[in-house]
């Protein structure tokens, strides 16, 4: 899949990943791997900056604990990025139906 497909896109999947609960980066690079089927298999290089805009933007909040001596930060989702999911979600459909259309595919 070409990486360009994705560009504006991760955010949405990383609020859906955190919205089932908190969980570490790792955790989420793995989880975006495993259900995309590995069409989305994204370096932490790519995956962090996004959290990190997220957190910024009041998405995400984050935790940092200690494991195994390092440090772990875990990302929860807050009441914005409910509402932030929630709203791309719905823009997400809009853009999938209208996408559809044009390709003459069936929803």
């Amino acid at each position: 899949m070409r990486p360009e497909l994705l560009k504006g896109h991760l955010d949405v999947l990383l609020l859906a990943i955190i919205s089932e609960g908190p969980a570490h980066g790792y955790a989420i690079i793995d989880e975006l791997r495993h259900r995309s089927e590995e069409a989305f298999a994204l370096p932490e290089g790519t995956v962090y900056p996004a959290l990190h805009r997220l957190e910024e933007a009041g998405f995400v909040s984050s935790t940092t604990s200690r494991v195994d001596g390092r440090s772990r930060r875990t990302y929860a989702l807050t009441g914005d990025g409910r509402q932030a999911l929630a709203e791309r979600r719905r823009e997400w459909s809009t853009f999938k139906g209208a996408i559809n259309a044009v390709l003459g595919e069936q929803p």
